[in-house]
């Protein structure tokens, strides 16, 4: 078959870009596959970010351009036996013999008359957590299967230290006059240095994110803030060295959606975890807020701890630091956890979907 792959945020680098990728890889052993995108570049990124094998992958011309025509579109697009495109919330009007539709993040909001004409034409939607498919079903009046990221895990035989990690790109959204962290990086380092204040020893925070250019004066904000603690910042790695990091860390952190109104913007928790589940495979005992995709990964109490409030996050981390018996047996039950999102696995389910 001839197979197109569309992800209209493939420059972003994050893990819905490296999601689009692995459905390429699963699918060139026994089709042809392409990727509509017009800057090359942008694909040499993903590659040395995610260390991904993308040499069979062709690269072809953007049909989801701007620049492209809506009949010049639906012309080209029957060339391919099927199309795969990942949905900023709009549903394509194409004509190649199968379209499928993958949704990243929980959309809150109602589809129009036009938009529900185009979903007919649709064979199939599907998503990264059953979070993302609760609002988007009732959005687009469908039922979408659920098609958990792959995670291949890569841990490495390192000694453990007293490193608690956090990992996810930093990326700001502006409200009125002040601007705020969608992963809650800001949050969880005045957490941190909450608890070296109130007598944690011995123990640092290290966050491994991506910054983009035009962000880095944000950034170097959140670096002023951490000066004077144990904290350490790891900028733009790629997928080896942050494995070095994973198989260090005792603990892991995420906090995104905390003070958000979920209700109305569930788009600012975790729509799955991709980091999370990293995480675990290297044996971190992820200590995450129980929101979004997160409570889908971890079970509480069993291979890592949920929390709602700030002083549960304390709570919570400072029992980890101070019983190593019980950290041990959870850092024994997120391994095993998190081989479930194997890529052997996800290659499978997608098979399947599309037939």
């Amino acid at each position: 078959m001839k197979v197109g792959i569309f992800d209209p945020y493939l420059d972003d680098l994050g893990g819905g870009e490296k999601y689009m990728m692995k459905i390429s890889q699963c699918l060139v052993d026994n089709n042809d596959v392409y990727v509509f995108w017009d800057e090359k570049k942008d694909l040499i990124r993903l590659k040395e970010r995610f260390l991904l094998d993308l040499s069979r992958i062709k690269i072809t011309k953007n049909i989801f351009s701007k620049n492209i025509t809506r009949l010049k579109r639906f012309s080209e697009s029957r060339k391919y036996d099927v199309i795969i495109v990942l949905s900023d919330g709009s549903i394509p009007l194409l004509s190649a013999k199968k379209l499928f539709i993958h949704f990243q993040q929980p959309l809150n909001i109602k589809a129009n008359f036009n938009t529900k004409l185009k979903i007919k034409r649709v064979k199939g939607f599907f998503c990264n957590s059953y979070f993302t498919k609760s609002y988007v079903d009732k959005s687009f009046g469908i039922n979408s299967q659920v098609l958990y990221p792959p995670v291949e895990l890569k841990p490495k035989n390192l000694k453990k230290e007293n490193i608690i990690l956090h990992v996810g790109r930093f990326r700001v959204r502006h409200v009125g006059n002040a601007t705020i962290d969608y992963k809650k990086q800001d949050f969880m380092i005045g957490v941190f240095k909450k608890m070296v204040n109130n007598g944690l020893k011995n123990w640092k925070f290290i966050l491994a994110v991506s910054v983009k250019e035009n962000e880095q004066e944000l950034f170097e904000e959140l670096i002023k803030k951490a000066k004077g603690f144990p904290i350490e910042f790891l900028i733009s790695k790629n997928n080896d060295q942050l494995w070095d990091a994973y198989s260090r860390a005792k603990i892991y952190w995420h906090a995104s959606g905390f003070g958000e109104n979920l209700e109305d913007h569930p788009e600012y928790a975790e729509h799955f975890g991709i980091s999370t589940v990293e995480a675990m495979g290297a044996g971190a005992v992820p200590v995450v807020i129980n929101a979004g995709g997160q409570k889908e990964i971890v079970k509480d109490n069993e291979n890592g701890l949920l929390w709602i409030t700030e002083d549960e996050l304390i709570e919570k981390t400072m029992l980890l630091t101070a019983d190593e018996k019980k950290r041990v047996k959870l850092s024994q039950n997120a391994i095993n956890r998190a081989k479930f999102f194997s890529g052997e696995r996800f290659c499978r389910e997608l098979v399947e979907i599309i037939g």
